[in-house]
């Protein structure tokens, strides 16, 4: 089992950046594949990113392609998200998510660990 803790969000203006971290716990981060989701008020948990358990493989929905990075650090146990170029519509609560099954354009369902999430808002 792993426990996920997100930070790094906030207020930022359209243009601007973020990054986020997301630290898990327990000695076996690097048999997961992780995910970045994120939740706008109203809409369904969308797929941002996902990462291979080397970090060598990376995934990403087209919204954000070119725009945010998902990288990881095995031995810091703790998975980023770079994002750039933000846009008002990205704001949203950003969870990260482990699924020790499959790694790759994954929905929800797939992960069975999840963070609290951290609030991103762009304002434009």
């Amino acid at each position: 089992q792993v426990q996920l803790v997100e930070s790094g969000g906030g207020l930022v203006q359209a243009g601007e950046s973020l990054r986020l971290s997301c630290a898990a716990s327990g000695r076996t981060f690097s048999t997961y594949c992780m995910g970045w989701f994120r939740q706008a008020p109203g809409k369904e948990r969308e797929f941002v990113g996902g990462i291979s358990r080397s970090g060598g493989n990376t995934y990403y929905a087209d919204s954000v392609k070119g725009r945010f990075t998902i990288s990881r650090d095995n031995a810091k146990n703790t998975v980023y998200l770079q994002m750039n170029s933000l846009k008002p519509e990205d704001t949203a609560v950003y969870y990260c998510a482990a699924d020790p099954t499959g790694c790759g354009l994954l929905p929800a369902r797939a992960y069975d660990y999840w963070g609290q999430g951290t609030q991103v808002t762009v304002s434009s």
